[in-house]
């Protein structure tokens, strides 16, 4: 069986019992439940849960499981000439998912954010022909199931077709990326960020951290890093990795705004206790 954890969504290698741990979740970004790992598998998830769908622009899709399942993310779908783009991953994937987005143009590559969004790539990658699942070198070590299908990418940034570029960021992981999608929001650009830019729940800034589930910040200049990386790109909007936490317009200049916040932040005076 490939054994999923029930806790960030992972799936991981065939094996006849599931695994004593899983390495995501004993990692200081995630988190082992106080009353300890447990596993499914996908077949259970198809007999208890389902995707839900939604069109956030023209040429954009969410994918999201009821009920929440795991980390609680969605996945997006971009429609493009070149071939559509699924963007981070989903735990559950079955018939229904597959002939929706068979109706839509298919898939022609997934590409993901980061480790704790891989969940069942692999899946997702065979029922839509065995297409090339991109993530980045850095993050090679966070693989749990290996695959023919997983193309690493190194350095700063990665082409894909129709001018979408993976960008390296960095910070919540070494390999974190977004992906810039320069046909999004009407022409004017839009960021697909997962949690490496993660969309505050007033939507008028974005934030940044090592760790969401422990509370662990970046550095000052890891969050100028992942800033600076995305300098070269035009862009007015920004897709969080949760439903409606979108940067509706003027992102560019909020992700600026949000970078001078954090900074105070991290450099206020101690607190007068007298």
């Amino acid at each position: 069986m490939f054994s999923i954890c029930s806790t960030c969504g992972t799936q991981f290698a065939q094996s006849v019992e599931p695994p004593e741990r899983c390495p995501i979740c004993d990692d200081v970004r995630q988190y082992v439940p106080a009353a300890g790992q447990s596993w499914t598998t996908l077949e259970k998830l198809q007999r208890t849960h389902r995707n839900s769908f939604k069109r956030i622009e023209p040429a954009l899709f969410g994918i999201g499981m009821t009920p929440e399942f795991a980390i609680g993310q969605r996945a997006l779908l971009i429609r493009s000439p070149g071939g559509n783009v699924l963007w981070d991953c989903l735990s559950l994937i079955d018939e229904s998912t597959i002939d929706l987005l068979n109706g839509l143009g298919g898939v022609a590559a997934i590409a993901i954010s980061h480790p704790h969004y891989y969940t069942t790539m692999v899946e997702w990658s065979h029922a839509f022909g065995h297409v090339p699942v991109y993530l980045h070198a850095a993050d090679r070590e966070h693989v749990c199931r290996h695959d023919a299908v997983i193309r690493f990418w190194d350095g700063d940034t990665f082409g894909l077709h129709d001018g979408m570029t993976l960008v390296r960021c960095g910070g919540h992981f070494a390999g974190g990326a977004v992906l810039h999608w320069p046909r999004g929001a009407d022409g004017q650009g839009a960021l697909l960020t997962g949690d490496i830019l993660q969309v505050t729940m007033d939507r008028r800034y974005v934030s940044f951290m090592r760790s969401y589930p422990n509370l662990i910040p970046l550095s000052r200049p890891a969050v100028e890093s992942i800033v600076q990386a995305l300098d070269p790109f035009r862009y007015d909007r920004i897709y969080g990795a949760w439903w409606d936490r979108h940067i509706e317009s003027d992102a560019r200049a909020v992700v600026h705004r949000s970078l001078v916040r954090y900074i105070e932040a991290l450099e206020l005076p101690e607190p007068d206790r007298r």
